[in-house]
């Protein structure tokens, strides 16, 4: 049975996502807080979390930011009972996997946790992939199936949506990606007016590959269309 972890500290809503979940099939575990909802999803393996943003002793964006400095890549759905456009870039941009605004109903809490799962088992290398697949280039060497880069032989430091835009790039050099081209293939879902997630996630991830963030070498921009990575 699949697990996941419920960190939200109202009650009953807290008890509505443990009812519907369990008719989905899933084995639900519910948090009240953020420090203990973190210390949970640190301790204990879960399929997926759902992840209030307004919570005591520590809000949902830290958790979510500690998670992924931590490297868990445990899929996390973002739960806020605010509309406001900053919390859902600032939820995406800390390695939120999806978002959803109270109140939901029913069946769009289902058609996301059914999306992220879907998306997590496509995610996983099947048997047929090439484990020792790498891509090298220059002073840089990506590592797909250890989620490792390297630049002069030192590992980098990405979060999770970080790592993924530069595989996708890297494993199609010369190919340009629409900033909505790369939300859906690394977000996996149609972010439409969040284009400038994509803008922020590039220039920090070429704070951290290229030598010179002003005249960057490996991650291109198309100018009035998106970026792509140089052809090698």
């Amino acid at each position: 049975m699949k697990k996941v972890l419920i960190i939200e500290d109202d009650k009953d809503i807290s008890k509505l996502l443990q009812i519907h979940l369990a008719d989905m099939g899933f084995e639900a575990h519910p948090v009240f807080n953020g420090k203990e909802g973190l210390l949970e999803a640190t301790n204990t393996s879960y399929d997926f979390i759902i992840l209030d943003i307004m919570l005591p002793e520590m809000d949902g964006f830290e958790v979510c930011r500690q998670l992924r400095m931590d490297k868990n890549h445990t899929p996390i759905l973002m739960l806020t009972s605010k509309s406001e456009e900053i919390d859902k870039v600032v939820g995406l941009e800390t390695g939120a996997d999806d978002y959803m605004t109270k109140p939901f109903s029913i069946r769009e809490l289902e058609a996301r946790v059914k999306a992220i799962m879907r998306r997590s088992v496509l995610a996983q290398p099947s048997a047929n992939d090439q484990t020792d697949r790498k891509i090298e280039i220059d002073n840089l060497l990506i590592e797909p199936e250890r989620r490792s880069v390297k630049k002069n032989g030192e590992r980098l430091s990405l979060t999770p949506k970080e790592f993924d835009l530069l595989v996708l790039l890297a494993s199609n050099p010369g190919r340009t990606y629409s900033r909505m081209d790369l939300l859906n293939e690394v977000w996996n879902y149609d972010f439409e007016g969040y284009e400038h997630t994509v803008n922020s996630h590039i220039n920090r991830l070429r704070g951290k590959v290229e030598d010179d963030i002003n005249d960057p070498t490996f991650i291109l921009t198309a100018w009035g269309v998106g970026y792509r990575f140089r052809e090698f």
